[in-house]
């Protein structure tokens, strides 16, 4: 018995060591959850919220050729919100990004449609998952400037189409336009509609859709009544992702519209290099707010948080 409390002491003394070398010391509920977040929150408030204040106090500075000085005026705000091209080119960026959404929308709600209950094996499913992803696997840029030999004039879809007689002559619109910059943000963007919506999914138990079916529901019923409401929160997550992400692009407007295309944050670009730092952090800021509002809305129709602790 000596012995084994010999061979067990120095353990059980290990473990009460915190206790006796901070006596005093009781961590609430509380305390320990904000031990948890802080390491985070230091992260976002140093490189998100200073950032933000600072575009925030800048938007409202003067500024000139030569320099910037602090101010308080509602100049820059005013010329942003008033100018019509301004406006045409929020106006443009809405436009785009809801046809991306809408197609992106309904592709990967088909996909995931047919990967949680048309495919039974799981390891296929997996197969076919990986299938979905590994285009992710490689840079966005090189995933976006591979579209340009395909889409160009004497590009491999041009030339697919004249070789079976379709077209005589290449088609124009294919690169450099707003068509290829839908093209490419579909390619980019599906798997991010995928995924989610897949996950809400796979949560619903099939025999939900067998009793519908069996009550006499119409498939287009079973699919508005049972499928829909019950993956509102996939839906959800996958459009502000899509969303957020084809309203802050830069790269796929500028390569693949071949500059006939505006986006915001290309406009924003052009401020900057033109030094007119006070016009781009009053951009910046209007687009957060527009991206911030469009995001609550959506939110607003589905509570994500409340549905994803179900």
């Amino acid at each position: 018995m000596s012995g084994q409390h010999s061979l067990h002491a120095p353990f059980l003394g290990f473990s009460r060591w915190p206790r006796l070398a901070f006596p005093n010391i009781r961590l609430t509920p509380a305390m320990v959850s904000w031990l948890q977040v802080g390491p985070l929150a230091l992260v976002l408030i140093a490189l998100v919220a200073l950032p933000a204040f600072l575009f925030l106090a800048v938007s409202f500075f003067d500024y000139d050729r030569t320099g910037i000085y602090p101010a308080f005026m509602l100049d820059n705000y005013a010329d942003l919100l008033t100018t019509p091209a301004t406006l045409r080119v929020y106006v443009s960026s809405l436009k785009l990004a809801g046809i991306v959404w809408a197609i992106t929308l309904f592709l990967g709600f088909n996909i995931a449609w047919f990967l949680v209950f048309h495919v039974r094996n799981g390891m296929v499913r997996t197969v076919f998952f990986l299938a979905c992803a590994i285009p992710f696997w490689t840079s966005g840029i090189i995933r976006t400037i591979a579209w340009i030999p395909f889409l160009g004039r004497n590009g491999a879809f041009n030339q697919a189409l004249m070789s079976l007689g379709l077209t005589s002559q290449p088609l124009e619109f294919l690169l450099f336009s707003d068509f290829a910059v839908i093209i490419t943000y579909v390619h980019l963007f599906t798997l991010l509609m995928v995924g989610p919506i897949a996950n809400s999914m796979a949560k619903i138990d099939p025999a939900l859709i067998e009793a519908a079916i069996d009550a006499g529901a119409s498939r287009f019923k079973v699919m508005t009544n049972v499928v829909i409401p019950l993956s509102k929160t996939g839906i959800a997550l996958g459009s502000i992702l899509v969303f957020t992400q084809v309203m802050g692009d830069y790269f796929v407007v500028r390569q693949m519209s071949g500059g006939q295309s505006a986006s915001i944050v290309s406009m924003l670009s052009t401020e900057i290099q033109a030094m007119q730092y006070p016009p781009a952090s009053a951009n910046a800021m209007v687009l957060v707010v527009f991206v911030a509002v469009m995001v609550g809305c959506m939110m607003r129709i589905v509570d994500i948080r409340k549905e994803l602790v179900k």
